[in-house]
């Protein structure tokens, strides 16, 4: 697909040069002839009024040294005879053959003769004799004059304008093919088995579809498989029971040989669904792994989360809003685990504030951490440092005092934290800051969460206000 852009717009761009470049040369060639044309027909224009007043030589070759604006030896005349035995009269040098000369008489108007080393500008003048010519020799240097330089001008400027088009092609084509590129790369190691492969969503927007469902696919690959070795492990642990019988029967059997086979058999069937627990447990753990390394979309689960919400909260006449969520925002967390933790936090919003309070969910997705904020306009918690050590709101009607453990544990383990404060609703405000990269400091994300709280603010204030008008 590169190179195809990149071929496409060399084509089009060369077209478009070749289209207006050459007709453009040409046009500069026609200028700089036209132009040394019209300097030789101003130069034959001084000689004439000079013929139409004397024919006589000396006072023609005067005339004729004024009127030499360049190297001499350019500028003719020739006069018919003025009597029976006067000869014509042949002042300067002459280049044009005697039947162009000729022609030009007989024509009465200008004309341009070809001569060795460039072309000669015939101009028919009235004298008292006759008709007089003069003869300007134009050289082939003087109708080029210019005319290289600027094919050279020309030329580059095409030039620049193929480069600069294909490189431009290059740089959209690599912007259309990295994410095309990355998504085939994971494809591929997801095929292989990486289950914790992920792509970026980033791109023209029909690759950055195509990296969405991707990513939504990876994570249903990963929880089907969860499933299945979770459904393994049960129809392990199912088989004990029976296994158990077989092993008491088998050992009233006696001591006969049928009975040491069937109590072989049986210790063989013990040792096999151990193998088949062990195992499952074993792929379990590393899918859990894999699943948490992938991380999830936090936009999906908060929206899945607050559709499930929202039923119990129009049942309670609550104002619900979410805000940030309509786009994706990968983070380093399992989804089952994000879910738990959005539970919790909703869960102390219906436990501890009354009926109709309002509340909301926002989203801000920062390039190294995404920051959750859920808030309420309940009465607030009278001691959030308690709160937070304890894991309990330490007495009083706190809105969502309870159940933090979850999410502390959550923002913990990728190297964030959590805080109470007080939200712009009136109420209590958890934020909840998930960092990306491990190891970063926890203070970074509180003065991001205040930044994002100033600008939350009157947008919140203006959809509780519209959450109580209707």
């Amino acid at each position: 697909m590169r190179w195809a852009l990149v071929k496409v717009a060399l084509a089009v761009t060369v077209m478009v040069v070749v289209a207006f470049a050459i007709p453009l040369g040409l046009v500069v060639k026609e200028m700089a002839s036209d132009r040394a044309f019209s300097n030789a027909e101003r130069q034959a224009a001084t000689i004439g009024p000079v013929l139409a007043i004397t024919t006589d030589r000396t006072q023609l070759e005067r005339a004729l040294a004024s009127a030499e604006t360049g190297p001499g030896g350019r500028i003719g005349l020739h006069v018919p005879a003025g009597g029976t035995n006067a000869r014509p009269l042949e002042i300067g040098t002459r280049r044009a053959a005697p039947q162009d000369v000729a022609a030009a008489v007989r024509l009465g108007r200008a004309s341009i003769s070809p001569v060795p080393g460039g072309s000669s500008l015939l101009q028919p003048t009235a004298v008292a004799s006759g008709i007089a010519v003069v003869e300007v020799f134009v050289p082939d240097d003087a109708l080029t004059n210019g005319v290289t330089t600027s094919w050279v001008v020309l030329a580059g400027v095409g030039l620049a304008l193929i480069i600069g088009s294909v490189a431009v092609a290059d740089r959209l084509g690599t912007k259309m093919v990295r994410p095309a590129e990355r998504l085939a790369v994971a494809a591929h190691d997801l095929g292989r088995g990486k289950l914790g492969v992920r792509v970026p969503e980033d791109g023209p927007k029909e690759l950055r579809s195509a990296a969405s469902a991707f990513n939504s696919m990876a994570d249903q690959v990963v929880q089907l498989l969860a499933n299945e070795r979770e459904l393994a492990a049960d129809l392990s642990h199912r088989l004990r029971t029976p296994l158990t019988v077989l092993r008491l029967n088998a050992a009233s059997l006696g001591d006969t040989s049928a009975a040491e086979q069937t109590r072989a058999a049986v210790a063989q069937l013990e040792r096999e669904v151990d193998q088949i627990i062990r195992t499952a447990r074993e792929q379990k753990a590393h899918t859990q792994q894999a699943a948490a390394a992938a991380g999830c979309d936090a936009a999906e689960v908060i929206r899945e989360r607050m559709a499930f919400w929202s039923a119990l909260a129009e049942d309670e006449g609550r104002t619900v809003r979410i805000a940030g969520a309509d786009r994706p925002v990968r983070i380093p967390v399992a989804r089952p685990d994000l879910a738990a933790a959005l539970d919790a936090m909703l869960g102390n919003v219906f436990r501890h504030t009354p009926e109709g309070t309002a509340f909301a969910v926002d989203v801000h997705n920062a390039d190294d951490a995404v920051i959750v904020l859920v808030s309420d306009a309940g009465p607030g918690i009278e001691d959030p440092d308690a709160a937070l050590r304890r894991g309990h709101s330490g007495g009083g009607d706190g809105s969502t005092g309870l159940g933090l453990d979850i999410v502390r544990r959550l923002a913990e383990s990728t190297g964030g934290d959590v805080r109470i404060g007080r939200s712009v609703l009136g109420g209590t405000e958890v934020r909840v800051w998930l960092a990306r990269e491990g190891g970063r400091r926890a203070e970074h994300g509180v003065r991001r969460g205040h930044r994002l709280r100033r600008r939350l603010g009157a947008r919140g204030r203006r959809a509780l206000r519209a959450g109580r008008g209707s």
